[in-house]
C-alpha cells in the first residue's frame, strides 16, 4: 500500500482520527454507565435498526441465542431497552429502546456533534466550505456504494 494516492491517503488519516475520537467518546459514555461495549454495541444495533429481534442480536454478533439474552438483560434492568413478544411467534423476543436508551445513545452523538463544531471552529468559513462540499461528494459516493452492495444480483 505504499503506492496510495494523495487522496487515499489523506483520507485513511482523517478516518483513523474521527474513528478514534468516536471510539474513545463512546467507550467512555459506555463505561461511565456501567455497560460493556458489547452491551453498547447491541444498543447501537437496536438504535440504528428499530426494533430487532433477539435472534438478530445473535446473528449479528455471532453469539448463542443464550449469551444475546443475558447482555440484553442488564440493558432491560437498566430500563435502557424493552423485551416482548414477537406477535408472529410467541416464542421470539423484539427488542426496542425504551425512552431512556434513546436519550443515552442521543447524548453519546450529541458529544460526536459537538466535537465536529469544535472542530469547525479551527477552520476560516473557506476550508469549511471546502470540507462541506468535499464531504457532500464522499457521502454521496458512500450511499451509492452501499445501495449496490445491497442490490440483488440477478
Amino acid at each position: 500500500m505504499s503506492d496510495q494516492t494523495p487522496f487515499s491517503q489523506i483520507t485513511h488519516q482523517w478516518m483513523d482520527i474521527f474513528m478514534q475520537r468516536s471510539w474513545r467518546a463512546w467507550n467512555h459514555l459506555a463505561k461511565s454507565s456501567g455497560l460493556s461495549m458489547p452491551q453498547f454495541s447491541i444498543l447501537m444495533k437496536v438504535y440504528h435498526r428499530g426494533n430487532c429481534a433477539m435472534g438478530d442480536i445473535s446473528e449479528h454478533f455471532d453469539i448463542t441465542n443464550a449469551a444475546a439474552s443475558q447482555l440484553v438483560d442488564k440493558l432491560v434492568q437498566g430500563g435502557l431497552i424493552q423485551r416482548a413478544e414477537d406477535p408472529q411467534d410467541r416464542r421470539a423476543k423484539i427488542l426496542n429502546l425504551t425512552e431512556k436508551g434513546r436519550k443515552f445513545i442521543q447524548q453519546g452523538i450529541e458529544e460526536r456533534h459537538r466535537w465536529v463544531d469544535q472542530l469547525a471552529g479551527k477552520l476560516t468559513t473557506e476550508e469549511r466550505l471546502k470540507v462541506a462540499e468535499a464531504l457532500q461528494i464522499m457521502t454521496r459516493a458512500a450511499k451509492d456504494l452501499d445501495a449496490e452492495l445491497v442490490q440483488p444480483v440477478t
